[in-house]
Parts: structure tokens; sequence; C-alpha cells
């Protein structure tokens, strides 16, 4: 009598009737179809060690929290970006939406609004450049790349507009939003947690989140299974604005300040790279909010971990251009060694049958 052997993770029992239990992958393959998986996380531990050992502040509270703050911002955006890129699209205006967003917040706490109104109105700017962005994107078809690089500018353009000279001089309790403190952790950081929870549980468990894949996958294909493959990106395109905006409000109250002509400068190019970092892919389809966690973190230590390392600025910025190649080359790589690895899985030969 031979042993029945457990179902794959679809559901389907693939043995050959004259086969027994599939060989379990060694030790070995198992560890590194685990690095496969998760190229970008092995690299942030060995970087973290290594700055820890050649320092020894690196993971100090009192540094942390300011790695957290500065990647907070960037979480909060690169989520609805992730999300984008999944389904197919790219947002390259949010660095100017994040400073629209912000010298709005700012007016309007100058002009006597109380900080969850000007938190709103950031909310609203930032979501009307999305619709703009959607209207041009989803609605005439026209490439999300070109869209929103020529918004990226035009943005920036309205943004100074609004405020042609710098604000300052906020108050403490709109600056709480920026600074703040909960049970010990900052607010910013909070609120990215809350962004990248409901952004992963809208991608893993509701029907629209799977549709976010199936229109990165195949729009064509999507479209023929009854997907709305217009609206879900629609409102993509409305969340990362929103999401913009919001970051704006956070950034301009830390700051305590809001020149539009500086604020959110090369943002965009800081969510994009966390975004690729974190092995979501160009080509759309594939990626996950704890993949965007990762290369957001990844960033974030490894700028604050040049810092304490005595890097000047300039350098600092060559290794984010340098990491943002890596990142393509990593997932490329990454992409074929795991195809590589599923062709040769699927092709290794079954243990011999045990007799009962």
């Amino acid at each position: 009598m031979t042993t029945a052997s457990p179902p794959t993770v679809d559901g389907a029992d693939r043995r050959t009737p004259s086969t027994g239990r599939a060989a379990a992958p060694s030790p070995v393959a198992a560890a590194a179809g685990w690095l496969v998986k998760n190229p970008l996380l092995v690299l942030l531990v060995v970087m973290v060690a290594g700055v820890q050992l050649a320092t020894g502040s690196q993971l100090g509270w009192g540094n942390l929290r300011g790695v957290f703050l500065d990647a907070a911002v960037i979480a909060i955006v690169a989520a609805p970006v992730a999300m984008l890129v999944i389904a197919g699209y790219i947002d390259l205006s949010v660095g100017s939406t994040l400073a629209l967003g912000g010298v709005v917040a700012g007016k309007v706490v100058q002009s006597g609004g109380s900080p969850l109104v000007a938190v709103g109105c950031a909310l609203l700017a930032g979501a009307a450049v999305g619709v703009v962005n959607a209207v041009l994107a989803t609605v005439f078809g026209l490439s999300s790349f070109i869209v929103t690089l020529g918004m990226l500018t035009a943005v920036r353009g309205v943004a100074q507009l609004v405020s042609p000279l710098p604000l300052s001089n906020f108050g403490e309790a709109f600056g709480f939003l920026g600074i703040g403190n909960i049970a010990g952790i900052p607010l910013p950081a909070l609120l990215a947690v809350a962004v990248l929870l409901a952004a992963g549980v809208f991608l893993t468990r509701t029907p629209a989140g799977r549709h976010v894949y199936a229109i990165g996958v195949n729009r064509e294909a999507a479209y023929l299974s009854g997907v709305d493959v217009r609206r879900i990106p629609f409102l993509l395109f409305v969340t990362s604005g929103a999401a913009a905006g919001l970051a704006g409000a956070i950034t301009v109250a830390r700051l305590n300040s809001a020149p539009a002509g500086q604020l959110g400068a090369g943002f965009e190019l800081s969510v994009i790279t966390a975004v690729l970092l974190g092995g979501i892919a160009l080509t759309g389809g594939e990626g996950s909010m704890v993949d965007v966690l990762v290369g957001v973190l990844f960033m974030g230590l490894l700028r604050n971990g040049l810092t304490l390392l005595g890097v000047t600025t300039f350098w600092q910025n060559v290794a984010s251009g340098l990491a943002l190649v890596a990142a393509i080359a990593i997932a490329a790589g990454t992409h074929v060694v795991r195809g590589r690895m599923q062709a040769r899985e699927a092709h290794r030969p079954d243990e011999p049958a045990t007799a009962g």
C-alpha cells in the first residue's frame, strides 16, 4: 500500500498513479528558496548589523525615532503608489502634490483654521491632483508616466502660486501632527502603519484588491472577466494624491515651515525607490505591503546609517541612486532565479512509494 501525498497549495493533487509522497526539499534548497524570496530583508539585517557594530548607535531609540519619522511619510505615500504599480500604472507627481498639500495646510492654519480642517484641506488638494491624473490616465488612456511627470512640474507651480513666500510658525497644536507621540510612538509612524495595514487588507481580503492584481497581470483578460479596469485605477490615483496631501501636512507640521519651491523635492524618487526595492514589479501584477514596508525601512536605515558613518549628503544621493538601480537588478534577477527554481521543482522526481 502506498501513502497518500498531500495536495499542492492550489488544492490539486498532481501525483501520477504510480508515485508516492513527493520528496521534501533539502535544508540547503529551502534556505536558498527563502533567500531568493527575501533578498532585501537579508540585506537589511546585514546592513543594520554592520552599522550597529561600527557606530553602536543605530539601534538606539532616539535614533530609530528619527528614522521612523522620516520613513513614515514615505510609507504613507508608497502604499497607494505601490498599488498603482501593481495595477500597471505609476504616479510621479507625489512630490509636488506633497508640496501643494503642505502649503494648503499651512495657509489654513495661518488663517485661523483648526489642525483637523487643515489636514482635511490638504487631503482634498491632493485628491484633486489625483482626479486629474486619473482622468488623463484612465479615461483618456494616456501614459501614466507622461501624465504624472507633467503634473510633477505643473502642481509645483500651483503650490508656488498658493504660497509665493515660505510659510512658518504654525503653533503647537498643528505641530503635534508631525512630531507628537502616542504611547511613546511617533504619530506619523502610527499613521503609516494604519495606511499599510489598510492597503494590505484591501489587496488581500477584498475582491477589488484581487482585481488590482488582475489588471496588472493582463488588463484585457481582466476586462473580459468583468473587472472594471478604469474605476479601480481611477480610485487608486485619487488615493495616491490624497496620501501625498496628507504627507505634505505632516511634513509641514514637523518642519514648522512650508517652502513651496523646495518642499517634497525628490520625494517621488524616494517613494519609487522604496516601492521597487520592496520587489514591486514595474510590469505589474506582483507585490505586497510587506514588501513596501521592507523597502521603506531599507531606504530609511540606509540613509541613516550613512549619516552615522559620516558620509556626506552628496554621497548619500549617489547611494540612493545606486539603490534604485540595484532594486531593478535584484527584482529582475530574483524573478529569473525564482522561475528556474519553480521549473526545477515541477520536474523534481517523487520519492519511491513506501510499502504498507
